[in-house]
């Protein structure tokens, strides 16, 4: 009964129409979770990757990690609290919500990129030391491209992360899909509240099947076990053609 009505509500045209229609909501959910995500990334991969090439400030790894902890909700309310009154307009809502959830997207990527350094082989380093590069061409030849898998795997995380946390922040007027879970629990409309939760999780789903495509176009087959996975293919065909042309 209640897939019915979800059915309905989703297929019905006045939802797709309007300030308040799917198409806005959704514009408005992309929008803030890919301005926060830039932010978090313009802020954590520099900070990841400077502590696992230099290996100072490694307390900062720890704290992002132990920030992870701090409880979504509290901090979105906390935030608009303090800095509703401060601003004006949309910015009261939009900006205490935004630094938040930057704040919650910076621990996985700072994980993922001081990982994806720390973790090369330290061969690689000696042998591109003993061809003469200098630090910064050690980190951008040889450390930044190895640890690409992992800095990916921070950036998938964290904007997960970012999607479903921008559904809760909608409870400070921030706006997006998350709206439809506030009215609709405020209505008892629970149609439109399952509606807006399968549109969350199916915008969560395209956007990390478009990271996982561009993390296959960036990174490297030797990285991903691809080349591996393509030569043993090979290989086995070529077996296969051999024993057919016996």
């Amino acid at each position: 009964m209640i897939l019915e009505k979800v059915w309905q509500w989703l297929t019905d045209g006045v939802n797709w129409s309007g300030p308040n229609g799917i198409p806005m909501r959704l514009q408005e959910h992309v929008i803030y979770s890919l301005l926060t995500v830039l932010i978090a990334a313009a802020i954590a991969i520099p900070l990841g990757t400077w502590i696992a090439h230099t290996g100072k400030g490694k307390w900062l790894v720890t704290a992002a990690n132990a920030a992870r902890a701090v409880p979504s909700l509290g901090l979105l309310f906390v935030a608009a609290m303090f800095a509703g009154p401060r601003l004006s307009g949309d910015l009261a809502y939009t900006a205490p919500s935004i630094v938040v959830l930057v704040i919650l997207a910076i621990p996985p990527i700072v994980a993922g990129a001081y990982a994806g350094v720390s973790e090369v082989d330290p061969a690689a380093r000696d042998a591109a030391k003993g061809m003469g590069m200098t630090g910064g061409q050690v980190f951008t030849r040889v450390e930044l491209p190895n640890a690409l898998p992992l800095i990916f795997s921070g950036l998938r995380s964290a904007t997960l992360q970012v999607i479903a946390t921008a559904t809760i922040a909608a409870a400070v007027s921030l706006g997006g899909l998350g709206r439809y879970l506030i009215d609709g629990l405020a209505q008892s409309k629970y149609e439109v509240m399952v509606g807006g939760s399968l549109l969350v999780a199916l915008l969560a789903l395209a956007v990390d099947l478009l990271f996982a495509l561009i993390q296959r176009t960036v990174v490297s087959p030797g990285l991903t076990g691809r080349s591996g996975r393509r030569s043993a293919r090979s290989q086995r065909k070529a077996l296969e053609a051999t024993g057919s042309a016996r």
